[in-house]
């Protein structure tokens, strides 16, 4: 059985929808898109990171937010969150449990994506999906940092970029 295929809206440099084609079209034509990265902290202040499963077309098994992905086509960025900690994360939550943090301008790193961050802190369990993660636990911040630092080349570039933006503003408390 094959995926379907993902359609989602192309932007302009002011995240304004100028078109749509399918995920595929746009990564290889380098175009302009939206995705959503969701950090899930634990109450010991602890980050969720998950390993992308090996089938993955875009860095697989390498470390990455505790949840990401595209927006469809018509979605907004609340609802893509909502809907991506379900489908990787097996969690059911409102938008309004969820803490906009900031806004990614599309660049090389983010592999042309408009991304807007977001943090959800509680005791939540998380159910991976194997299909999109291959592993996922719960890191200290220092572990987080230190394998950034030092190994960048085993996380996604935009969970590079979305940890040290989230970091440099200060994660001591995430949720506030």
């Amino acid at each position: 059985m094959q995926a379907p295929v993902e359609v989602l809206d192309v932007v302009d440099d002011h995240d304004e929808v100028i078109g749509r084609t399918t995920r595929h079209e746009i990564h290889e034509r380098g175009l302009k898109h939206r995705a959503v990265h969701v950090l899930l902290f634990n109450l010991r202040d602890e980050l969720f990171v998950q390993r992308r499963a090996a089938t993955k077309d875009t860095f697989p098994r390498r470390y990455d937010s505790s949840a990401s992905g595209h927006l469809d086509s018509g979605e907004n960025y609340d609802a893509c969150a909502v809907r991506e900690l379900r489908e990787e994360l097996g969690l059911e939550v409102h938008p309004q449990e969820l803490v906009k943090q900031f806004k990614l301008d599309a660049c090389q790193e983010t592999g042309w994506e408009f991304v807007w961050v977001y943090t959800l802190r509680g005791e939540f369990t998380p159910r991976i999906n194997p299909a999109e993660i291959e592993a996922g636990e719960f890191w200290d911040l220092a572990r987080v940092r230190a394998t950034i630092a030092s190994h960048p080349n085993q996380c996604a570039p935009s969970f590079c970029s979305v940890f040290r933006e989230l970091d440099g503003r200060g994660l001591e408390s995430p949720a506030s």
